[in-house]
């Protein structure tokens, strides 16, 4: 219900700011330009899921060769002990907890193109086990906000934009990234725990986030004296030889266990271009929304609004430029990405809001197109409470990003 309000605010706010803009300021070209936004974002929302075909249908059937040959509940072996605490609901060895894992793997390498369909092919199997095929899971919720959290080792694409707008050092901020996106994702996880009554005062939980933390020091030490250049060639050398070798592996367990394993691809990606076909409603009913928000100048007002409020309190205003892209992320990847290019372009790469930018960037998700996607491609109505739990999580990592971009840059 939760998302049901929030489209609707979307349009609401929209034509009462438009009308106003109509009335008082004489904008005779703000409806026109709203309505322009809205069939545009249509358009986008529909090429964007067709888009999605040929990954989804390659990705969905290379994830049944590699149910069938076994490897699923290796992974899930693997990352039982903690991901049980996380997944109470969700019967042991489950091949959905093999899919979870590579999901947040492969997001934690920040590859989103492999990570969509993963999580998608997760909330199909969560859904086998949902007693209530219409309404989230506490498993699908806890997913969501694990996705909606945006946890990410390596922001490689914010790296690469950095280095193409003239930065000096594009990989400076690569540390207040990763502990911006640690510190979003273990909000959103406590959280839904808090909701769901899950302790996470245990060891494998406890080893598990001691983990992390050793993981990116290790990162750190391997990557802090590198050419600039050299950290988007080696994350991303890294991340396609880590992908890669998943779908080899698979594929040679596969036929080593006698399976057909041509024949059991074809069966998933089967699958995949029907799940394809399923999302472009969603995603187009929620882009529309956005669109119509951002149009009529919503979003300038909001965060003008948020810069006064801090200047009467007397409060440093210097992150205020940077905030719409914190706002827009939780929105439109694609348009915060855009609005990131734009602070670096305007105050400069180098610059304290350039810089700023860049990490919330990193540290936020979309939580609507995540919601709108995954609740969609399972047919799920009533989301309870998990885009205010996505919501918590995001607003969190903006905050920490500010805090964070002080520490570093200011």
């Amino acid at each position: 219900m939760a998302l049901n309000y929030v489209w609707l605010a979307f349009f609401l706010i929209a034509f009462l700011v438009a009308l106003f803009r109509l009335i008082f300021l004489h904008d005779t070209a703000v409806f026109a330009h709203v309505m322009t936004g809205m069939f545009d974002s249509a358009k986008t929302g529909a090429e964007i899921s067709l888009g999605l075909i040929g990954i989804m249908t390659f990705w969905m059937g290379i994830m049944r060769v590699g149910e069938k040959a076994g490897m699923i509940s290796v992974f899930a072996r693997i990352v039982n002990p903690f991901f049980s605490r996380l997944f109470p609901g969700v019967p042991r060895r489950h091949p959905a907890m093999g899919s979870i894992v590579m999901n947040f793997s492969a997001n934690m390498l920040g590859l989103d193109n492999a990570a969509t369909p993963v999580g998608l092919k997760a909330m199909k199997e969560l859904q086998e086990v949902n007693e209530t095929p219409d309404t989230a899971s506490n498993a699908q919720i806890m997913f969501l906000v694990l996705n909606t959290a945006g946890m990410t080792l390596i922001p490689t694409s914010v790296i690469a934009l950095r280095l193409a707008g003239g930065a000096a050092n594009p990989a400076d901020i690569f540390i207040p990234t990763v502990i911006g996106t640690f510190i979003s994702f273990i909000s959103g996880v406590i959280t839904v725990a808090l909701y769901q009554r899950i302790n996470l005062l245990n060891v494998p939980s406890l080893v598990f986030f001691g983990g992390f933390a050793l993981l990116m020091l290790g990162l750190y030490t391997w990557l802090h004296n590198m050419p600039p250049a050299d950290v988007a060639l080696y994350t991303g050398l890294l991340g396609g030889l880590i992908i890669f070798s998943i779908i080899v592996s698979f594929l040679v367990l596969g036929f080593i266990r006698r399976i057909n394993v041509y024949d059991v691809f074809i069966d998933g990606a089967k699958d995949g271009f029907k799940t394809v076909i399923m999302i472009i409603p969603y995603l187009v009913a929620i882009l529309v929304a956005i669109s119509a928000f951002r149009s009529t100048g919503c979003m300038d007002y909001l965060v003008n609004g948020i810069g006064s409020f801090f200047a009467w309190m007397g409060l440093n205003t210097d992150f205020v430029p940077a905030l719409p892209v914190g706002l827009m992320k939780t929105l439109s990847g694609g348009a915060a990405r855009g609005l990131m290019v734009d602070v670096m372009q305007h105050y400069g790469a180098d610059s304290f809001a350039g810089r700023l930018a860049c990490i919330m960037q990193g540290s936020t998700e979309t939580t609507f197109y995540i919601l709108a996607v995954y609740f969609g491609s399972v047919n799920i109505r009533n989301t309870r409470y998990a885009l205010t739990c996505g919501l918590i999580a995001d607003f969190i990592g903006v905050v920490a990003a500010i805090v964070l971009g002080y520490l570093f840059f200011h």
